[in-house]
């Protein structure tokens, strides 16, 4: 009886164990999930940052034509409206430069996210691995103590 309350205690301490890892088990794939919505967000970022350069290089299009149509007008109105197309030109490649910089950023951002992310998940591969691999081995036990208490009794 006393072997029999021992084997009983390990197989409840086995059993609370298995707990205890499937319960890190789900953590783990909580946390990758929360990695897998971070990265969907940087890419929706992205994606905007993109459309946004996109609309200032055509608005800087429309400002060179513009710029063009003036100085076809009058040489001194066209003049006064070179300038001013001029300093909105250059207004909106700084900006189109500062978009690009910020782009730049994003994607180098969302990259070493991506790596950060691999290495992550590699390692929880591997975690999951070695729990199910003392699970394995947990499982083995018990089944060897099963067929020890079968064969004693």
């Amino acid at each position: 009886q006393e072997v029999k309350k021992q084997l009983t205690l390990k197989v409840e301490e086995l059993e609370r164990k298995l707990e205890t890892t499937n319960a890190q088990n789900i953590e783990f794939l909580q946390v990758i999930a929360k990695r897998e919505e971070s990265i969907h967000q940087c890419q929706l970022r992205l994606e905007e940052k993109t459309c946004e350069c996109s609309s200032l290089a055509r608005q800087l299009e429309m400002a060179i034509e513009d710029a063009k149509k003036q100085v076809e007008q009058t040489r001194e109105r066209a003049a006064s409206r070179e300038r001013a197309a001029q300093s909105k030109m250059l207004d909106l490649e700084t900006q189109l430069s500062r978009n690009k910089t910020e782009l730049n950023q994003l994607r180098r951002s969302k990259d070493d996210a991506e790596r950060r992310y691999e290495s992550r998940l590699q390692d929880l591969k591997d975690r999951l691995e070695q729990s199910e691999s003392t699970n394995r081995s947990m499982q083995n036990y018990v089944q060897f103590l099963k067929s020890s208490y079968a064969n004693v009794f």
